[in-house]
C-alpha cells in the first residue's frame, strides 16, 4: 500500500479547505428519523417594496462574489458554527443565528433570518424556497441599475471563485460561467478557484471576458519571464497574462471606471495562497501571495498620480484577512470581499493607520446576495456612503430570458469525448455519460435525503459524511478525510438527492481519490496543523477555510490551545483510541502535491448513494462524526450543536 508522508498529506487535505463556512441542522441529526419532506407552503409574500433600493448619491456599486458555478436557484444553509478567535471573536462575520439578527438589527421568521442564518431552516426554505440563480440576479441587477439612473451610473464587481463548482462548469472548463457572467454583466473580477484550470484555459476565459480580470498580486515568475514558451501561450491570447514584465504583473493591478462624473479605483486581490491550496500544476508560471507591502504602496501611487475620487479593494482574501488588511493599508475607501462566503447584512467599519475609515463588506456565496454600495461623491471627496445587502429570493424575481435561454441552451449540450474531467488520462471523460445532455446526467435521481444535508461548518456537515462515508467504503478504510470547502449547497430532508447535487459538492479539476497509511502520530499531527491554520489568532496565518472533515472518527478540539494540544481523545467509531505507532488505512480526495489514480470522487459518491439507498429508496445517515468540543460555549460564533460542547 503507497504511504504519503505527513507534510504532503497536510497540504493536500489540509490547506485544500479554503473556502469556508459552519451549519449544523438540530439536536437530534445523529440519529435516524423517518423522513419527511419539509411542509410545503406557497411562497411567502415579499413587501412590494422588498427590492427598492433608490441610490443615494452619484456612484452606485454592485458586488457579487463565490458562485462556485451556480446557476440555477439553490437551498444553500448558513453556519451555525462560525468561531472567531483572537481580534475576531464576536465579530462579524463570527456570530451565528439570534446573535447575528440580533447584531444587524434583523428578525425571526423573516425572510433575511432565512438568508443569513441556519434558523428554523427547513420551514424557511419551504416557505420562502430557492435562493440565487444567475436569471434571477440578472432582473435584479438590472433594477439596481435602473434605479441608480443607468448602467452608466454603475459598476458590477465579482470577487472570484466564479468558475468552478458545477458540473458545467468542469465540462466546459468554466466557460459557461464566463459567457453567464458577460450576460449578467459584470464589469470587473479577481480569482482563486479560476486558477485550477490549466493556465492556457485560465487566459482562454479571460480573453472571453468581457470586463476587466485584474489582480495585483499575481506575478509571473522570474524563470517564466526569460521563458519562449510562455512568451508565445501570452501572445496567442493577445498579451494576457504578462501585463507588466518589468514589474512581472500576470494581469493589470487595478482599474479605473468613470462613473457619472467620478474617478473610482478598483484594486484586484487574488486569493494569497493559492499556491499552497491548489495542485501548482495548473499554474506552473505564476506566484501569489499576500503581498501587504506591495498592496501599500500600490494605493498611495494611486492616490498620488491618478487622483481618484475613491479607491476600493475587490478581494477574495476572507473577511479576516480584508479586516487586518483595511487597518494596515491607508487609502482605501471600501473593500468588497470574497472567500470566506460571509452573509453579512452590514459592513464592518475600520479605523486604518492613518485615522480614516474603511468599509469591509462580504456578499455570502452561491448567488444568494448582490451587496450594493452608494457612493456621494462631490468635489473630489466621498462626503457619504450607504450600503444594503439584498437577497436573492428566487421565487420572488422573475427569471431574465436572455439569461434563462442561454442556461436552458447549455444544458443541453451532449457530454462528448473531448470532456476533461481528471488529470488521469485514462478519466478523462466517463464513458457511461457519453450522448447524454448535462441536464440529462445532471437530473439523475439517486436517492432520498433522510435528512438535511449541508456543507457549511468549522467542523462537520451532513453531506461531508456522505463523502466521508463514500470515501471509506470505496477503499474499505478505516477513516476518511474530506477538505472542509464552504461551496456545497444543501438538499432538503425528503427530496431527492441527484447527480447535480453531488457535482455541487465534489466538482473541481483534482477530484481523484486514493488510499494511504498513516501513523496514529501523523493523522493526529494533520488534524493539529489544520486546527491551527483555523483558529490562529493572526488572520494571516489562516487560509480561511475549516477543518478538515473526518469520518470514521471521533475526536474533542479545544480550539484555545495552542498547536499541538488542540485534540485529544480521537477514536475510530468502533471506540479504539489512536495509538501513535499503529497504522490506519486513510482515504481521501483532492490532492494537491500529486495525482492519484483512484475514481473520481463524484463517481465515487455516486455509487456509495445508489448502493446504501433502502428500499423505500432512502438513504440514511446512521453516524455523524461530530467532534466534542471544549472552551466554545461562551462564543457566540456557536448555536443549536449537535455534538458534545463546553
Amino acid at each position: 500500500m503507497p504511504t504519503i508522508d505527513r507534510r504532503t498529506f497536510l497540504k493536500l487535505m489540509g490547506l485544500s479547505a479554503t473556502a469556508g463556512g459552519a451549519g449544523l441542522l438540530s439536536a437530534c441529526d445523529n440519529k435516524s428519523t423517518p423522513v419527511t419532506a419539509a411542509p410545503v407552503t406557497a411562497s411567502a409574500k415579499l413587501s412590494d417594496d422588498f427590492y427598492d433600493l433608490p441610490m443615494k448619491g452619484n456612484v452606485r456599486i454592485l458586488h457579487t462574489t463565490d458562485f462556485h458555478g451556480q446557476l440555477q436557484p439553490v437551498y444553500f444553509r448558513e453556519p451555525n458554527v462560525n468561531l472567531g478567535v483572537g481580534d475576531a471573536f464576536g465579530r462579524p462575520p463570527h456570530l451565528v443565528g439570534k446573535k447575528l439578527l440580533d447584531e444587524m438589527g434583523l428578525k425571526p421568521g423573516t425572510p433575511e433570518s432565512y438568508a443569513y442564518t441556519y434558523l428554523d431552516f427547513e420551514n424557511a426554505a419551504a416557505k420562502f424556497g430557492k435562493m440565487g440563480g444567475f436569471p434571477q440576479m440578472k432582473t435584479l441587477l438590472d433594477r439596481l441599475r435602473e434605479q441608480a439612473g443607468g448602467r452608466q451610473n454603475t459598476v458590477t464587481l465579482d470577487g472570484g471563485d466564479l468558475w468552478q463548482g458545477s458540473g458545467t462548469s468542469l465540462w466546459t472548463r468554466g466557460v459557461d460561467m464566463v459567457e453567464a457572467s458577460n450576460i449578467l454583466g459584470i464589469d470587473v473580477m479577481v480569482g482563486h478557484w479560476e486558477f485550477t484550470y490549466k493556465e492556457e484555459e485560465v487566459l482562454s476565459n479571460v480573453s472571453l471576458f468581457k470586463g476587466d480580470f485584474i489582480g495585483q498580486n499575481v506575478r509571473v515568475k522570474e524563470d517564466s519571464l526569460m521563458d519562449e514558451g510562455y512568451s508565445t501561450m501570452v501572445e496567442k491570447f493577445d498579451g494576457r497574462g504578462l501585463y507588466d514584465e518589468d514589474a512581472g504583473l500576470a494581469f493589470q493591478p487595478y482599474v479605473i471606471k468613470e462613473i457619472n462624473g467620478a474617478k473610482i479605483c478598483i484594486v484586484g486581490q487574488a486569493f494569497p495562497r493559492t499556491a499552497n491550496a491548489n495542485p501548482p500544476e495548473f499554474f506552473p508560471d505564476w506566484s501569489f501571495g499576500l503581498r501587504e507591502d506591495d498592496m501599500i504602496e500600490l494605493v498611495q501611487a494611486i492616490r498620488e498620480e491618478e487622483e481618484p475620487d475613491a479607491v476600493v479593494l475587490l478581494s477574495h482574501n476572507g473577511m479576516d484577512v480584508d479586516i487586518k488588511m483595511a487597518e494596515r493599508v491607508p487609502g482605501l475607501n471600501a473593500v468588497f470581499g470574497g472567500h470566506t462566503h460571509d452573509g453579512v447584512p452590514k459592513p464592518v467599519k475600520v479605523k486604518n493607520v492613518e485615522g480614516n475609515e474603511c468599509w469591509v463588506t462580504n456578499a455570502g456565496s452561491n448567488g444568494k446576495f448582490v451587496g450594493v454600495m452608494d457612493f456621494d461623491i462631490a468635489d473630489g471627496k466621498v462626503k457619504g456612503m450607504s450600503y444594503n445587502m439584498m437577497p436573492i429570493l428566487a421565487n420572488e424575481l422573475p427569471a431574465d430570458k436572455e439569461m434563462q435561454a442561454y442556461i436552458d441552451q447549455m444544458r443541453s449540450t451532449k457530454y462528448d469525448e473531448n470532456i476533461v474531467e481528471s488529470r488521469v488520462s485514462a478519466m478523462h471523460y466517463n464513458k457511461n455519460r457519453l450522448g447524454k445532455t448535462y441536464a440529462e446526467i445532471l437530473g439523475e435521481k439517486l436517492a432520498i435525503a433522510d435528512r438535511v444535508l449541508y456543507r457549511r461548518g468549522n467542523f462537520m456537515g451532513t453531506w461531508d459524511q456522505v463523502l466521508c462515508n463514500a470515501l471509506r467504503e470505496e477503499y474499505d478504510a478505516d477513516v476518511a478525510m474530506s477538505a472542509g470547502v464552504r461551496w456545497g449547497t444543501t438538499t432538503l430532508k425528503g427530496d431527492w438527492i441527484t447527480m447535480e447535487d453531488v457535482m455541487t459538492q465534489c466538482s473541481m479539476t483534482y477530484g481523484e481519490t486514493y488510499v494511504s497509511e498513516m501513523t496514529g502520530k501523523d493523522l493526529l499531527n494533520v488534524l493539529e496543523q489544520v486546527a491551527d491554520n483555523l483558529f490562529d489568532p493572526d488572520p494571516y496565518l489562516q487560509s480561511g477555510g475549516d477543518m478538515v472533515r473526518v469520518g470514521g472518527l471521533d475526536y474533542t478540539i479545544d480550539p484555545s490551545k495552542p498547536l499541538y494540544e488542540r485534540i485529544t481523545n480521537a477514536r475510530l467509531d468502533n471506540g479504539h483510541l489512536i495509538e501513535a505507532d499503529q497504522k490506519y488505512k486513510v482515504a481521501g480526495w483532492a490532492q494537491v502535491n500529486r495525482t492519484p489514480e483512484g475514481r473520481l470522487m463524484w463517481d465515487v459518491v455516486h455509487d456509495y448513494i445508489i448502493n446504501n439507498k433502502g428500499k423505500d429508496n432512502v438513504l440514511k445517515l446512521d453516524k455523524i462524526n461530530h467532534p466534542e468540543l471544549v472552551n466554545v460555549t461562551s462564543n457566540p460564533g456557536i448555536a443549536d450543536y449537535p455534538g458534545k460542547a463546553s
